[in-house]
């Protein structure tokens, strides 16, 4: 429980030392909670983030894939794998969405550190998705956030430079693997969607983000071979009329009807909070409109 609610959305965490205290902020447009310390950080430096790449270097050849990690995963595939397929996650891949004023800095100064950060998740991910196929998962979803409703956090070209060739890794090594690459983000992708769903080779696309433009119509036109998944949107399961969540789950069915490819659901997930009606609204939906 919190120590003080500072305002409507603002909430004190402060036990023991004061250098430990935490704010939690909570933003109702983006339905994102925020946590930050409550005495403001050094900011970073070029050179904090270089010595932190260097760790990140050394720790993922130590990086070495265990089933416990994957837990739940295992579970489901040891109780349900042989009447479903199982999904993991696996291949995050994406630059930092905190501290981003040093991140942006490097985008431009030092683009090599940025690189090099992205080459330790294609790393992480050729270990994870290895040991994964080898028992059983063919079905990866990473990814990483990296717009708002207005569009991507940087521009197309950091992009292309950056984000696409490690994400034609990632691509690659799963097809190595005889798996399935899908990404996500939220978001109005539009500005870089040519080079995320066509040019790097990715399978599918997930929490696709009906709020911030991202049609499923307009999608499954442009890019025919991508797998697509969701478009029902969190936010109207979260604060919409049992009418709204019907109406939005059974325009998703009507394209996946006049299409192919495309799995209905939620485009990210059942915020808490979300009333259960709301979700039984959806699942209901979906059954009786196959």
């Amino acid at each position: 429980m919190p120590t003080e609610r500072i305002d409507e959305n603002t909430f004190l965490f402060g036990e023991g030392p004061e250098e430990t205290w935490t704010v939690l902020r909570f933003d109702p447009p983006s339905e994102q909670c925020h946590v930050f310390k409550y005495h403001p950080e050094a900011k970073q430096t070029l050179e904090d983030i270089e010595a932190q790449i260097t760790a990140f270097e050394r720790g993922v050849q130590d990086f070495q894939p265990t089933e416990q990690r994957y837990d739940f995963e295992f579970r489901a595939m040891k109780m349900m794998g042989d009447e479903y397929v199982i999904r993991v996650g696996a291949g995050g891949c994406g630059i930092p969405t905190r501290n981003t004023d040093i991140w942006f800095e490097a985008m431009l100064l030092r683009p090599d550190l940025v690189g090099r950060h992205l080459d330790t998740q294609v790393e992480r991910a050729r270990r994870e998705m290895q040991f994964l196929s080898e028992r059983g998962f063919k079905l990866f979803w990473g990814g990483s956030d990296f717009a708002s409703n207005e569009g991507p956090m940087y521009s197309p070209k950091v992009f292309d430079d950056l984000m696409l060739p490690r994400i034609q890794q990632i691509a690659q090594i799963a097809e190595g693997c005889g798996a399935h690459y899908l990404f996500a983000s939220d978001g109005n992708l539009w500005p870089v969607a040519d080079s995320l769903f066509g040019a790097s080779g990715v399978h599918g696309y997930f929490e696709i983000d009906r709020r911030a433009g991202m049609d499923l119509g307009r999608l499954r036109r442009e890019f025919p071979e991508l797998t697509l998944v969701g478009n029902m949107s969190s936010h109207t399961a979260h604060l919409g009329t049992r009418e709204e969540v019907v109406e939005e789950t059974l325009s998703c069915l009507e394209e996946a009807r006049r299409s192919r490819g495309i799995i209905v659901g939620v485009s990210n997930y059942f915020v808490p909070g979300t009333p259960v009606e709301n979700v039984e609204a959806m699942l209901e939906t979906i059954a009786h409109n196959r």
